[in-house]
């Protein structure tokens, strides 16, 4: 059916139940969809067809359109949209939909046994009542194995935010499978994620498949979109600029972009030591951190018994999922209040929880989320949001903080008329690079980086990272935490920490670490960094 008119977030009728989406037949068309807002077009004349059992990957820089394109096969727009073209979905069931921050459609106030119980509830209520309970529960712990989460009684227990970006992103893809979904969008299911968690992703996707579910998979990450993708859709500004067989695009890329696209994956350049000096910023001693202090299940979750961060050096984190990483920062941040041990920045010992830090304090330590949009406030412009930072932390009147935000977003590849908008206008990696330059204006000693490069195109990845670069060399002092599921991106630091189960297991030069591993886990880790396969 054809859609035109004035559409509110999930108002857009654009869903047609019909045949049941087997045989050969598409399960989603998608005809010269037009998405339009504030009279800017976002998605204008994308055209696709999405078979049974087989990946359909959107790839494009940050901004393309992929997410929104991902949206219309839920029959969800941005506000106020104009929307016209044609969204044909034929399974006669939901569309499940994985979003690039699973954190958006977890509830913080319920555990995760809580909502993935209420989704499988439906599905028991024809068994005897006194079954149902052990049956809907039986349904749950199956679909996180699906989901390739393990220890799950213990995962059940947590609240969404006691879990790491990947693990989150995990709970989300289990609620798809109990939904019976037979068509899934899968928007960069691979984010945070390291590379033994990512081939157990891919492996599960594939499985997908072989049951006759489509996936639709939007992504950045090339070695994923190889692995899995059967066609692949190439968008940029909203348009498709080449599509086909994936083995027909990776051999012979018809369209400048795609080239760019391949070419950037080689081009990255390592951080240099033109302002790594032998001084500590910032010196960690025996920390402790704990989930649920203070209660029966509290757990220890992070153990580090020394580690030094140095004027002008980058220090990658790396791990797999729910290894500690993003605990280890809050902690350093004042985020994480349950720990034990001392942080120092200089010769002073920095206070565990951020409320009873300085102002000083607050700006030397900056952390940037892997999850840009509950950092921001909806209803006020980005740029003003960034600009606030230079004003509560160092004092600058607003008309100089605004135009000191403009440039730093400029130089980040943000736009002054982007940046004029509210966050909702904004792509992931778009706000991803605006909290960026809000961190960056408060001119922090520390500067903690939460996967900031997970949700990004190569193309776009190089130039943060080669910004990055730029900064250290002339701030001199600012020490620079990534923490990475890229190994790739990981050799591009100074040093590397590698953590596993909460433990520090081996730390050292990058080259070193990645080059000739020491520990099992590590060789484990570096052994998988080829690229991901379909199996």
């Amino acid at each position: 059916m054809s859609v035109e008119g004035e559409n509110g977030l999930g108002e857009g009728p654009v869903a047609e139940e019909g045949e049941s989406g087997t045989g050969e037949g598409p399960v989603v068309e998608v005809r010269d969809l037009r998405v339009e807002v504030d009279g800017r077009a976002i998605v204008d004349g994308v055209s696709f067809r999405v078979l049974p059992g087989r990946v359909t990957a959107l790839v494009g820089a940050s901004g393309s359109g992929k997410t929104t394109t991902g949206l219309a096969l839920l029959g969800e727009y941005p506000y106020g949209a104009r929307v016209g073209g044609e969204v044909r979905v034929t399974t006669g069931g939901p569309v499940g939909y994985v979003p690039q921050h699973p954190a958006s459609v977890l509830a913080p106030a319920r555990r995760i046994d809580a909502l993935l119980t209420d989704i499988a509830r439906p599905r028991v209520l024809r068994l005897p009542r006194g079954e149902r309970r052990a049956a809907a529960r039986a349904l749950v712990v199956r679909a996180l194995e699906d989901a390739q989460l393990k220890d799950t009684e213990a995962l059940l227990r947590r609240y969404p935010h006691q879990l790491s970006g990947g693990q989150q992103q995990r709970v989300v893809l289990a609620q798809a499978l109990l939904l019976g979904s037979r068509v899934v969008v899968a928007d960069e299911p691979t984010t945070g994620q390291d590379t033994l968690t990512k081939r157990r992703v891919v492996a599960r996707l594939a499985a997908l498949t072989a049951r006759g579910i489509a996936v639709v998979l939007l992504s950045h990450d090339l070695d994923v979109v190889r692995a899995l993708a059967d066609e692949v859709v190439v968008m940029r500004e909203g348009r498709v600029v080449e599509s086909g067989p994936a083995e027909r695009l990776w051999a012979a890329p018809g369209h400048p972009w795609t080239r760019e696209l391949l070419d950037s994956e080689r081009t990255s350049v390592p951080f240099d030591d033109v302002a790594r000096t032998r001084r500590p910023v910032m010196r960690v001693r025996d920390l402790v951190a704990r989930h649920g202090a203070g209660t029966r299940s509290a757990t220890v979750v992070l153990r580090v018994p020394a580690l030094d961060l140095r004027a002008g050096e980058c220090l990658a984190v790396v791990g797999r999922s729910g290894s500690g990483k993003t605990t280890l920062a809050r902690c350093l941040a004042g985020l994480h209040r349950d720990h034990d041990g001392e942080v120092r920045l200089d010769e002073t010992v920095l206070p565990g929880s951020l409320r009873r830090r300085t102002r000083a304090q607050l700006a030397s330590v900056q952390y940037v989320f892997q999850d840009a949009h509950p950092a921001f406030d909806a209803h006020r412009p980005v740029v003003e949001q960034v600009a606030r930072t230079a004003v509560r932390l160092r004092g600058l009147g607003a008309d100089a903080a605004r135009r000191e935000a403009l440039g730093v977003l400029a130089r980040l590849g943000l736009p002054e008329a982007l940046v004029r908008r509210r966050p909702g206008g904004l792509s992931g990696g778009e706000l991803q690079r605006a909290a960026l330059a809000r961190a960056l204006l408060a001119r922090p000693r520390v500067l903690l980086c939460d996967e900031i490069t997970s949700g990004l195109d190569t193309a776009t990845r190089r130039d943060i990272l080669g910004t990055l670069t730029e900064l250290m060399r002339e701030r001199g002092d600012l020490a620079l935490v990534l923490i990475t599921h890229d190994l790739d991106t990981a050799g591009l630091a100074h040093r590397v920490a590698v953590l596993d189960a909460g433990e520090v297991v081996e730390q050292g030069p990058a080259r070193t670490v990645l080059a000739d591993p020491r520990h099992p886990f590590t060789r484990a880790l570096v052994g998988t960094a080829e690229p991901v396969a379909r199996t």
